[in-house]
């Protein structure tokens, strides 16, 4: 069931596939990779071997996994700068993702872009944008491109909530919104934009409801429950596809590292990230993953083995790849007819 915050606007909607044992081991796997790349990248930013910014998605991993699972491969995704998770979850291959965290040549652009600037033109992954709401109005960009070409395809844009206080937000839904655009805009709320709570920033404390100035369908879903999330994301991005115009959806979550690598976390207590701890999505899924006799403990562990060398040879892959020669500085700076 959706919540609408604009009663008068159609929540038709189909329902999405079942999911099946083996969707659920996919997604518990997917999960596990985006958990252990982060931790991976996490102490190589210790050893100084990753520089510049470095904003991990742990937490938050059940939301990527969930959402992507329900769209179509063709969708185009639009990103913020916590980014790792969603190029995993739309199956990039870890190692040019850990290479480009290196800076190096093998990496996914090359060791130009880092952290903040993922992207994979062969997924649709239109990248981590490191100008907070800046990829917001790009995302409505190409949903009237397949609007005007008569596509089967959305545009999805994920960003934090601090991202609706900015006025590309609010431009970018209005013309969303006006034009009826196959666009569906995620808010992945942790709770704190940067070191400052929701409820000091934000005037509506209900992200969604932000939508209602723009008679948007929206809702609000538990970021932590995979199946919500994947429930909600496939019903929201069906209306979109099917001329419903731009929809939003607000997924509560929790990271448990701080903003950014340089994060103090002189804003929030270590009680209350503790006490956030039994919403792990990870956990919660492995649980229920047991509880349905859908999986055993050995074959858990026999998966999470796997995933734990895919990291390490992702990690390897990096240390030996080379740095971009120095003339990479002059190009892909101008696109070529």
């Amino acid at each position: 069931m959706v919540t609408s915050t604009n009663p008068a606007v159609s929540v038709t909607s189909r329902a999405a596939p079942p999911i099946t044992r083996e969707m659920g081991l996919h997604w518990l796997e997917q999960m596990m990779l985006i958990r252990r790349f982060e931790e991976a990248a996490e102490y190589a930013y210790t050893q100084k071997k990753i520089g510049g910014f470095l904003h991990l998605y742990i937490g938050e991993e059940s939301i990527a996994v969930g959402a992507v699972a329900a769209m179509q491969p063709d969708d185009d995704i639009f990103t913020h700068y916590r980014d790792h998770g969603w190029v995993l979850a739309r199956g990039v291959d870890p190692k040019p993702s850990m290479a480009e965290l290196y800076g190096k040549a093998t990496g996914l652009v090359k060791g130009k872009g880092g952290s903040m600037h993922f992207a994979s033109v062969e997924h649709h992954m239109w990248g981590g944008y490191a100008i907070v709401g800046g990829h917001i109005p790009l995302a409505a960009g190409m949903a009237f491109s397949h609007q005007y070409l008569k596509r089967d395809r959305i545009a999805f844009c994920v960003m934090g909530e601090g991202a609706t206080n900015i006025g590309m937000f609010h431009e970018a839904l209005n013309m969303a919104a006006l034009w009826k655009l196959p666009a569906v805009f995620l808010v992945e709320n942790n709770q704190y934009g940067m070191g400052t709570a929701v409820e000091r920033a934000s005037a509506v404390a209900n992200i969604y409801e932000k939508a209602t100035a723009y008679h948007m369908p929206a809702t609000q879903i538990d970021g932590n429950d995979i199946e919500l999330v994947y429930n909600t994301i496939f019903e929201f991005a069906d209306r979109a596809r099917r001329g419903e115009g731009p929809q939003l959806v607000e997924a509560m979550t929790y990271r448990f590292r701080g903003h950014s690598m340089g994060d103090p976390q002189r804003y929030r207590s270590k009680e209350e990230v503790e006490q956030r701890r039994p919403n792990d999505p990870l956990n919660r899924w492995e649980t229920k993953l047991l509880e349905r006799a859908w999986t055993t403990e050995d074959e858990i562990k026999q998966l999470f083995a796997r995933v734990d060398a895919q990291v390490a040879q992702a990690v390897q892959f990096a240390e030996d790849s080379p740095f971009p020669d120095a003339r990479e500085l002059y190009t892909d700076i101008l696109v070529e007819e």
